[in-house]
């Protein structure tokens, strides 16, 4: 459950709550638009956590969207709180992600944020993927994962040459709009986008489904 906030207070609440309904777990966003220091991030998730010790948090590290990066140190930090079990990684920066690898527990899991990454992130140890792409080839992203572990490398990297594309184009405007747009592209009614998301544009659109043709995927 997303149940992350830029305030703390709202945040324990929301995940109190989920925790109650048996949820499996938390993503907590890294708090939006208020920028706090690294110390106040770090008390943030501190006492989100502390709230609901036996509820598994996974922080959401996204700079592009919230405005501020929380750092590997303060990553690292967190991790060795016990419910604290992983970060969704969404900076696309292989420095970050090798020195959170660096600071942090084995059993601590990053997940690539961006389908672009995950096959780096799984090259610098990390475990999988927060996926949009997945939506759409989630058996190949899967074969792509397996295929790693399995210490088969070519055909992972062949799997994600042959993705690459799609990965792209799933990022040429702000998301939800091309997942969505995809997905209707298949024939799925997902819905309308709600204001101020908008219609993709009509060349982006056209961009978009000459890669869903390339793949077969409509």
């Amino acid at each position: 459950a997303g149940t992350g906030s830029n305030s703390t207070e709202e945040a324990i609440a929301a995940t109190e709550k989920a925790a109650k309904l048996g949820l499996d777990g938390s993503l907590q966003v890294v708090p939006y638009y208020n920028k706090p220091p690294q110390s106040g991030l770090y008390k943030h998730f501190q006492a989100i956590a502390k709230s609901s010790p036996d509820f598994p948090l996974m922080l959401y590290n996204v700079p592009g969207r919230t405005g501020q990066n929380l750092q590997p140190e303060t990553i690292a930090r967190l991790a060795q709180i016990p419910n604290i079990v992983a970060v969704k990684e969404a900076t696309s920066d292989f420095e970050q992600t090798s020195q959170i690898r660096r600071l942090t527990p084995p059993d601590f899991a990053i997940y690539s944020g961006d389908d672009s990454f995950t096959l780096a992130t799984l090259a610098l140890g990390g475990s999988g993927v927060v996926s949009v792409a997945s939506h759409l080839v989630g058996s190949q992203i899967q074969q792509m994962i397996q295929a790693f572990e399995e210490g088969k490398t070519s055909e992972a990297t062949q799997i994600h040459l042959k993705l690459f594309p799609l990965f792209k184009v799933l990022f040429c405007t702000t998301n939800p709009i091309p997942i969505k747009t995809a997905l209707e592209l298949q024939g799925w009614q997902v819905g309308s986008l709600r204001s101020p998301l908008c219609e993709l544009p009509s060349e982006l659109k056209s961009r978009l489904k000459e890669v869903l043709i390339e793949l077969d995927l409509i």
